[in-house]
């Protein structure tokens, strides 16, 4: 608005100062329990007289914008006319029937004493202004509704407040205007409307406040008038505002929800409006761009997001999913202003917008028998609560425990590229990598990343839909999520709604489709240039050299052909007849993992305290050795294979992208973390009495001190109660960064060498990570015999069926993972748990002296129906404990 502009300008100064003393003088005789009320309440519609006019047209007072020949004036110039002519007594008109709009609406709001400069209680004729002119309220403020809430009371009769939530709530013009915040004034603003006359008594600042006020307030009453978007006051209006402010009063909004959403008639208004409103706001926002040209539309979105009964059964068949579908239309910048928003709002607050959009899908997905022929991704209601689910999700992020700066640097070097990639442009399979990874276009707009939040206002699990996740086809999901076309939605896309085995499902899709397409390449590759055929990752190792045979194996795959990584794996061991279906890459796998962290190598080391590996600072084995191990363990998890290793978080949250920081030691080091702990909350003086440099020592693999500055001439700088934040920060930086620095990069970029193309950063966070390598800890057999089925002759009734899951849940924890490592080829129960592994057994003859076997490419238990209980536990317990090798049945 030009009011704003003109207020800091002094010209007019000293008429107004002139003008103001004059106005004392009048208010004086003016009994002082009403003089400012009055003031304000006259000063007020001159204003609006000399801006708007009373709309007659054939108004003849020189003194009102309708007259003929009235020469405009600016919003500075009125406020100072407006107390000249409160001063003489001036002639005020009074609205004409035809003046309808906000300006109106406005007047009867300042009649009231509904402004921010003062109240006064409504005699006999300002009920029934008020009453008379409902028709013409089309905008809200808290007072407006508690007045009218007031006359209803008196009368028992809420039907006419009802008729002006019906109007106002289902018009999105209306509702962009309500419950404005008024802004409190700088000195500035009021030095130039009071002047700078120290004598000034406080009924002339009441007086130049209240002006101040009045155009304020005039911005809804002016925009209103013109549809919203055509005028530029809502643009200018917005502009004053920071990125995660917006023009409504939201702590009013909750107030007049609080007293209105008791009463059930009332309460029926809001719902029936929100089913008028928003089939036009989706309109507005699909087709008339109108958020570009009023950001205050914005307005709408919070004021109806504030019904706390969003979530009741009566809106979620029409009303939320109506509203949902126009709110998912926002352009990006109004969902990033809507999280910056919300990310201020408590814990509470956020959790009620979770529960409303998750009580729509979870109501949606039950009501429909959803499948492979009938998608969940074709429901509207479903997709459109889904986004604004992520907004919610971004403020959780943004609202959270953030840690924007410590952040890892990226590979210097390029990981090579395949020198297959001539070859594949021809064929139209332009490496995706090019693109760089997936990241969401909210998470560009907020400028953050899930990484970044160490602890969100509510958890991430609230998130999680497992009813969705249930009916979702992942395959058909994957195929949406690939293509991206703007037809089709893949939750895949909002990876915070769906679990960690629906998103390991989907990982393994893209892991899958992009071996056959590396398999289809290589193909394609030996009958242009004649070479021999390869489609495979083929690895052949010896069982006693098995680190030597990989390691030199996948390092000659690295330097000559990276993307020979990203084939299907195959391991055969030498003199072994057994063919890998998985169960041999399981092994392999298995073995690798326990040679590499074996501590007399020295390439880890091992902590008896949390029986976690971290990185030798001073480990003898060069950068290569680390870069294999990375290449492992991403082999892992490109062939769905589970490893045991025993990592703190702070290595997944590393290779996710983030620095190891002091609250990192807490699981990687729990005695230092406690040791510092202490240091930063001792009240004594840490210098007197620790008597604590900025140099540390360490201990090398043979016991020898290593000592280390934190800062130069660190031994010469004491630790004291002022910089001892600062030497906490150091050491973590130190213990978790700059002292394994070398060893780090190279295991990383070993990892990026298979991972670098897969969506694994995108789906996953660092928890979820660990999970996806290590598998659960949590051994659930009672949910493996849920799900565990029969062949061959066996059922869930068979007597050797029973006997055996008896003596299974007889074994002590380690014979139960030797049990799985018998079977499945690993200790470890996948993503998901126990529940989620396929474990078949089958019969395998009659009662004989011969030991069960097991494929554990199939996670098959072949089982002889052994004669007795004892017979079964002895022969059982027999084949789990020395089982090593492969071979062919």
């Amino acid at each position: 608005m030009v009011y704003n502009e003109s207020l800091n300008q002094s010209q007019d100064l000293n008429q107004s100062d002139v003008v103001m003393a004059g106005t004392h003088n009048l208010l004086c005789l003016i009994p002082e329990c009403r003089k400012r009320a009055a003031a304000k309440h006259l000063i007020e519609r001159y204003y609006h007289q000399l801006t708007e006019g009373c709309g007659n047209e054939s108004c003849s007072n020189s003194w009102c914008a309708s007259s003929v020949g009235f020469n405009r004036m600016d919003n500075n110039t009125a406020a100072v006319k407006a107390l000249e002519l409160y001063k003489v007594n001036a002639k005020l008109c009074d609205p004409h029937p035809s003046k309808k709009g906000s300006a109106s609406a406005y007047l009867e709001s300042s009649a009231h004493g509904n402004s921010a400069c003062g109240h006064r209680k409504m005699n006999h004729k300002d009920v029934h202004s008020v009453r008379d002119n409902f028709k013409d309220l089309n905008y809200l403020t808290e007072e407006k509704v508690y007045e009218i809430l007031d006359i209803c009371g008196e009368k028992e009769d809420y039907s006419p407040l009802i008729r002006v939530i019906g109007r106002v709530f289902s018009s999105a013009e209306g509702l962009v205007q309500s419950f404005r915040r008024s802004k409190p004034h700088t000195k500035e603003e009021l030095k130039s409307l009071q002047g700078k006359d120290e004598d000034k008594d406080e009924d002339e600042k009441e007086a130049a406040a209240c002006s101040a006020t009045a155009m304020e307030e005039d911005t809804p009453a002016s925009s209103s008038s013109s549809r919203l978007g055509e005028g530029s006051s809502g643009e200018n209006d917005v502009q004053k505002l920071a990125p995660d402010e917006v023009s409504v009063d939201i702590e009013a909004v909750r107030r007049v929800y609080d007293r209105l959403l008791s009463n059930e008639k009332i309460e029926a208004a809001f719902l029936n409006a929100l089913v008028y409103l928003s089939p036009n706001v989706e309109c507005d926002l699909t087709y008339h761009n109108v958020y570009s040209r009023d950001p205050n539309y914005l307005n709408l979105f919070v004021i109806v997001m504030e019904n706390s009964n969003l979530h009741s059964p009566e809106y979620l068949e029409i009303a939320l999913p109506q509203f949902c579908k126009a709110m998912s239309k926002l352009p990006l910048a109004a969902q990033a202003k809507l999280a910056r928003l919300w990310s201020h709002y408590s814990a509470e607050q956020i959790r009620r917008m979770v529960e409303t959009f998750q009580q729509l899908i979870t109501y949606k997905v039950i009501s429909n028998e959803f499948s492979s022929r009938n998608l969940v991704n074709d429901d509207d209601a479903v997709v459109a609560a889904t986004k604004c689910l992520k907004i919610v999700y971004y403020a959780n992020v943004l609202g959270g425990d953030l840690d924007m700066e410590h952040n890892e640097e990226e590979d210097e070097e390029p990981i090579p590229e395949s020198s297959e990639l001539t070859l594949q442009e021809l064929l139209g399979e332009e490496r995706r990598n090019k693109k760089g990874p997936r990241v969401d276009p909210l998470e560009t707009e907020l400028g953050i990343r899930t990484n970044d939040c160490r602890r969100p206002l509510i958890p991430f699990e609230e998130f999680v839909n497992e009813p969705l996740n249930e009916v979702l086809e992942m395959d058909k999901d994957y195929t949406f999520f690939k293509v991206e076309t703007e037809n089709k939605f893949s939750f895949m896309t909002c990876p915070f709604i769906l679990n960690a085995v629906t998103k390991n499902l989907g990982l393994y899709y893209d892991n899958r489709i992009r071996m056959y397409s590396e398999r289809r390449i290589t193909v394609l590759y030996s009958l242009v240039q004649g070479q021999q055929l390869n489609p495979y990752l083929r690895l052949k190792v010896r069982r006693d050299h098995i680190i030597d045979d990989a390691l030199v194996r996948l390092e000659m795959i690295a330097m000559e052909n990276p993307a020979d990584l990203k084939k299907q794996l195959y391991v055969e061991f030498e003199g072994e007849q057994g063919v890998d279906e998985g169960g041999v890459s399981k092994e392999f796998f298995q073995l690798v993992v326990e040679e590499i962290f074996n501590p007399d190598i020295g390439m880890f080391t091992y902590d008896e305290r949390t029986k976690l590996f971290w990185f030798n600072p001073s480990s003898f084995e060069n950068e290569g050795q680390y870069t294999l191990i990375g290449i492992v363990l991403g082999l892992a998890i490109y062939n769905n294979c589970i490893l045991d290793v025993h990592f703190p978080m702070v290595v997944y949250r590393k290779l996710m992208g983030k620095k190891g920081t002091f609250r990192d030691l807490a699981d990687a080091n729990p005695v230092l973390y406690q040791s510092l702990k202490e240091l930063l909350e001792y009240e004594g003086s840490v210098e007197e009495d620790m008597m604590i440099t900025f140099q540390i020592s360490q201990t090398d693999l043979f016991g020898n001190p290593l000592m280390y500055d934190l800062r130069e001439n660190g031994d010469k700088i004491p630790v004291t109660n002022e910089n001892r934040k600062e030497f906490v920060a150091q050491y973590a930086e130190y213990m978790l960064n700059k002292s394994v620095e070398k060893q780090f990069k190279a295991f990383r970029r070993g990892f990026h060498m298979v991972t670098n193309e897969s969506p694994l950063k995108y789906l996953f966070r660092p928890e979820e990570i660990e999970l996806l390598i290590c598998g659960s800890r949590n051994l659930d057999f009672l949910a493996l015999e849920e799900t565990t089925e029969y062949d061959g002759g066996y059922n869930r009734d068979s007597r050797i069926i029973k006997e055996f899951w008896e003596t299974l849940h007889s074994f002590g924890e380690e014979q139960k993972r030797l049990f799985l490592q018998f079977t499945t080829g690993t200790d470890r129960a996948p993503v998901g748990g126990l529940g989620k592994l396929k474990m078949i057994i089958a019969k395998n003859g009659p009662d004989t002296d011969r030991l069960p076997t097991s494929h554990t490419c199939f996670n098959v238990l072949l089982l002889p129906e052994y004669s007795s209980k004892e017979k079964l536990r002895e022969r059982l317990l027999k084949a789990i404990t020395y089982a090593k090798g492969f071979g062919m049945l």
